[in-house]
Parts: C-alpha cells; sequence; structure tokens
C-alpha cells in the first residue's frame, strides 16, 4: 500500500492559502490518491467546538494553546491517523507550526510550553511537507479587511503579524527539508505553479 502523506499549508490570515487546498487535493485526486481535507482548529465535532472558543471567546495565551492543542489531539486521533494509516493523503490548513506562529510569535508564549505541549500531544507526528505561505503583514491586512469580518486573531495590529509572520520565518529555517516557502504576493496561477512543482519533486506519487 502506498503511504499516505500528511502536507499542512501555512502562512498570516490573509496570505491565500485556503484557496489553493482544494487545488492540491485535486492534484492529488487525478493521480488516483484518496484525499483527506481538513483544518486547524477543526477536523472534528470536538475540536470544532474547541475553534469557535479559540476564534471567538476571550482568553490568556496559555489557554488559547490548551485548547489548540486539545482540538489537535481529537483531531490526530479521529481523523489524521487513521487516514494515513489507510493510504490516505491528509491536506490540513495550518498545524503546529501555527501554534509556534500565532500563540508563540504573536502572543509571546514561551516556546518552551509550547515544544512540550508539541511532544505530548503529537507523539512524533510531522507533516511530510509544509507549504508556506509567506505574505507582508500590510498586505495580508488589505486583504482580510476586503474579504470578511475579523475574528480575534484578524482583528490584530500589523505589529502582531509581524511576529507572527518572524516565528514563521524561524520555523522555515530550522526545518527547511520539509517547509516550501511561497512567495503569496504572486499571481494566483504562478502560486499554484509552484506548489504542483513542489509536489512533483518530491516524487511521492
Amino acid at each position: 500500500m502506498t503511504p499516505g502523506r500528511f502536507i499542512t499549508f501555512e502562512g498570516i490570515d490573509g496570505a491565500g492559502k485556503s484557496s489553493h487546498l482544494e487545488a492540491v487535493a485535486a492534484w492529488l485526486r487525478r493521480r488516483g490518491h484518496e484525499v483527506v481535507v481538513t483544518r486547524e482548529p477543526g477536523g472534528t465535532e470536538l475540536a470544532e467546538r474547541l475553534r469557535e472558543l479559540v476564534l471567538h471567546q476571550a482568553m490568556d495565551a496559555l489557554t488559547e494553546a490548551l485548547l489548540v492543542f486539545a482540538a489537535r489531539r481529537d483531531h490526530l486521533q479521529r481523523l489524521i491517523e487513521p487516514a494515513l494509516a489507510r493510504g490516505a493523503s491528509v491536506v490540513c490548513d495550518r498545524y503546529t507550526d501555527a501554534s509556534f506562529a500565532y500563540q508563540g510569535g504573536g502572543r509571546g508564549l514561551d516556546a518552551a510550553v509550547l515544544g512540550g505541549l508539541e511532544t505530548w500531544v503529537q507523539q512524533g507526528r510531522e507533516p511530510d511537507l509544509t507549504l508556506w505561505f509567506e505574505l507582508p503583514p500590510a498586505i495580508a491586512a488589505a486583504r482580510r479587511g476586503a474579504a470578511r469580518a475579523p475574528d480575534r486573531f484578524e482583528s490584530q495590529d500589523l505589529d502582531f503579524y509581524a511576529r507572527v509572520a518572524a516565528a514563521y520565518a524561524a520555523r522555515c529555517a530550522a526545518a527547511p527539508a520539509r517547509f516550501v516557502r511561497l512567495d503569496a504576493s504572486g499571481e494566483r496561477a504562478a502560486v499554484a505553479a509552484r506548489i504542483e512543482a513542489a509536489l512533483a519533486a518530491r516524487g511521492w506519487w
């Protein structure tokens, strides 16, 4: 059986990553693979309930991180691990890099706390490939403002998003074999072509 692959999409709000999720899933399905598309926080009934709290209920950074990792634990147990075990590929909008970026970089939570939660909750499950959509915070803010009403994260200022972006850059630098850095300010077709090239280069499918 061909092993399933775990692909994550990362980037600040407004970077445009979500618009490419289904395109990647379709690319994989055309090659005959089962694909599960999901998101974090979310992906299961419990995790979606926790998502609503995280996005809309006021709380401190540690509480926020604990809820995100609780949602991740349920997501892993009930959806991600079973899908990978049967050979499906999982395409996920955000994963633990987002926790280090938002709760760590953005909120200022100690990276050692996040690292402990990462080890405890994930039990070694890391993405096979992470697509990082890099976009200047000011451009992302303009895109968000034109698209929707903001949640607790999207209402944060540019300084917050600058810290989030810097944390993403640090995660990318620490795991260059896993990350593909994408210039999300380019035309959608150009970004899509780079994604397909990155998938094809892995030689997994």
